[in-house]
Formats: structure tokens, C-alpha cells, sequence
């Protein structure tokens, strides 16, 4: 890994961020926001919204890293959702483009994808059930709402069950073997990251998760060209590590490193005090973990650098070499928000992202 090429000298860093998505990636620039998805048929489609105003309190050192993350948890799932919704959409609107065979592997979306669509399908969600009566009584908004809101709450839980929680109570039944709160809370700790990269080593085994990391490794060398100041192309962009140290997956290794120092703190009382205390713990952490992260994506000291090295490293998992075909989705995305020339909206969009033919995709109103 020459780092060289990640903490590069001469370039200019920016808020610039985005997202890997369902057959696409989301750029959140000062001022807008684009999701753009390539679709079955290869044209993409884009949408590109005004960003809204930042809350005060995400301006403040340290307590922004507790609402980024939240944020983030939020602004995921709406836009996975989303681009769940574009792909089950054309598929609703081109019956035609499939076969039967096809349908099983449509370039990456994949059949798990187009069963998360339509379940996550407002047309499908209204016929009944608890999401029609949700519906019916809130309204088609309130209900899809409420459906986001159990879905980030229950993805924190499963979080914090499985990585904070699960590890505490396992390393508990060594206290038998060793009372060496130092060995305890170390070997905590470890656990951690070691069942963290295990799920990650897990997961991109799946042929979908491989194509979602490829615009994971896309996004970053997009990035990494605009902030290098080269013009945005596919073949600019594939001179570029897929690795960039301003990354959301080096933020979680931060929270687990800061964790593992953090909690050595704090002695090895007994499980209820010491899970309370990881939990409780949990803002602090991110906020130290947010700054870490910032101070990364602007800096390249030899202590930034040693500091990243297991983001970087988790990293290499978490990306796949993209080809050119999603490095245009990518470049696509991050011109729709470099310029205000652009129309707001949705729609059918070229390399550009220039969208040339409205097409809306239905949202709860």
C-alpha cells in the first residue's frame, strides 16, 4: 500500500462525500445531493435535490460526530431505499427487458435486490397488514416514516447487540481463567474488531455486495480525482487507490480502536455496569471517532497516517476495483453536485448528470 497515493500531497481536500447504493452512488456536495443508478438497460437515472440547512448543533466539535452518525443512519436507509425504488420501478415499467432467466441476475441488481424493492415498494406496502393500517391511519407519509424510523432503531440495536453488548458478555466467561481486568478488556476489545471484520470478510462474498463495493471503490476514485484536480473522467479517476482516508468505513474501525482504549479505562465491574457503561459510552466515542476522521481527511502527518492505517486496511474489504461503467455513475453523480447549472429533479440523466428526461419515481406524499 503506498500511501503516498491516499494522503496525497498536493491535493485539495473537500467536504465532498458520498455513498454506495443499489447499483449506484450518492454525492453530497456543498450544496446538493445526487443519486444516480444504473439501470438494467445501462442509461442511468438521477436525482438531485437542494441540501437542507445544516442544524447548529452539527457544528460543534465533538457533540457533530453523534449527529452526523445519526444523520448518516438515516439518510443510508432513505437512499437505499430509493435506489431499491428506481430499480423495482423500471422493472414495473419494462416487463418486457426480462426473461425469466435474466431476471435472476439483471447486472448487479440481482434477485435479493428486486425482492428488497418490492418489499420496500409503497404500492406493495398499502394493501394491507400493519403497513396499511399504518397507512390508513397516518397517511402514506406518516406510515413511511414510521417504517424508517423502526428500521434505523432496529439496525442500532442489532449494532449494539451484536458488537458492543455480544463481546461483553462472551469475554465475561474468562474472568474464571484470568482477573487481569488488562487482559479482559483487551481481549474484549479484539473480539470486537476480529467479529466485525469476520461479518465484513461474510458478506462480500455475496455477488451483490461485490457490485455495491465496486461504487464503493468508484466513489472514492472519483473523489480522489476531483480533489486532485484532474478532469472527471473514467480514466483519470482509475489512476486512484480505491482507498480514501476520509472513508465511513474507517470512521466504524475509529469507533473500535477508540472503544477498545476507551473501555480499558474503566476497570472490569460486573456485566450490567460494564454493559451500561459501553452503551452510554457510545455518543463519546463517535464524537471522538468524527474528529479523528475529519482531522484525516485534512492532514497527512505521519501520526494521521499511522492513526489510519486499520480504517485503510478494513478498507481493502470493503472495495472492489470498479470498472468504467461505474466510475460514469460516480462522475455522474459528482457533477450533478459541483454545479448549480444542472436542473433539480429526477430522471433519466447522461455522464454528465444532466438529467434529459423527467421521470419521478413515486415517494409517499
Amino acid at each position: 500500500m503506498d500511501l503516498k497515493r491516499i494522503f496525497i500531497k498536493d491535493a485539495c481536500p473537500t467536504k465532498t462525500g458520498g455513498q454506495a447504493v443499489l447499483n449506484g452512488i450518492m454525492m453530497k456536495g456543498a450544496t446538493r445531493t445526487a443519486v444516480a443508478v444504473r439501470l438494467p438497460d445501462e442509461t442511468m437515472h438521477i436525482r438531485i435535490e437542494e441540501n437542507k440547512p445544516p442544524m447548529k448543533v452539527a457544528k460543534i466539535p465533538f457533540v457533530r460526530g453523534v449527529f452526523v452518525f445519526v444523520n448518516s443512519l438515516v439518510q443510508g436507509t432513505k437512499i437505499l431505499t430509493y435506489s431499491a425504488d428506481v430499480l423495482e420501478t423500471f422493472e414495473r415499467e419494462h416487463p418486457d427487458f426480462y426473461d425469466e432467466k435474466e431476471a435472476a441476475s439483471a447486472d448487479g441488481a440481482g434477485e435479493a435486490v428486486r425482492e428488497a424493492a418490492a418489499e420496500l415498494s409503497t404500492e406493495n406496502k398499502e394493501e394491507g397488514g400493519f403497513y396499511g393500517w399504518l397507512v390508513r391511519r397516518f397517511g402514506e407519509k406518516g406510515a413511511w416514516n414510521f417504517a424508517l424510523a423502526m428500521s434505523v432503531v432496529g439496525a442500532i440495536l442489532a449494532t449494539v447487540l451484536i458488537f458492543i453488548i455480544a463481546p461483553t458478555i462472551v469475554v465475561n466467561l474468562l474472568k474464571h481463567v484470568t482477573t487481569s481486568e488488562i487482559v479482559l478488556n483487551l481481549t474484549e476489545g479484539v473480539l470486537r474488531i476480529i467479529m466485525f471484520i469476520l461479518y465484513v470478510v461474510l458478506i462480500r462474498r455475496m455477488e451483490e455486495i461485490k457490485d455495491v463495493f465496486r461504487y464503493h471503490g468508484a466513489e472514492h476514485k472519483t473523489i480522489h480525482c476531483y480533489e486532485n484536480g484532474l478532469e472527471l473522467t473514467p480514466e483519470n479517476a482509475q489512476q486512484f487507490y480505491t482507498l480514501h482516508p476520509r472513508c465511513g468505513t474507517s470512521f466504524l474501525m475509529f469507533v473500535l480502536v477508540i472503544s477498545l482504549v476507551l473501555f480499558s479505562l474503566l476497570g472490569w465491574p460486573n456485566l450490567f455496569w460494564r454493559i451500561l457503561s459501553r452503551v452510554l459510552l457510545l455518543p463519546v466515542i463517535a464524537g471522538l471517532s468524527f474528529e479523528l476522521l475529519r482531522w484525516a481527511g485534512r492532514s497527512d502527518n505521519i501520526v494521521v497516517k499511522i492513526l489510519s492505517m486499520p480504517g485503510l486496511l478494513l478498507q481493502k474489504l470493503t472495495t472492489n476495483e470498479p470498472t468504467d461503467r461505474h466510475l460514469e455513475v460516480a462522475i455522474a453523480a459528482m457533477k450533478a453536485v459541483l454545479t448549480e447549472e444542472n436542473d433539480l429533479g429526477e430522471g433519466l440523466c447522461d455522464k454528465d448528470g444532466r438529467i434529459y428526461q423527467t421521470h419521478v419515481i413515486k415517494e409517499p406524499a
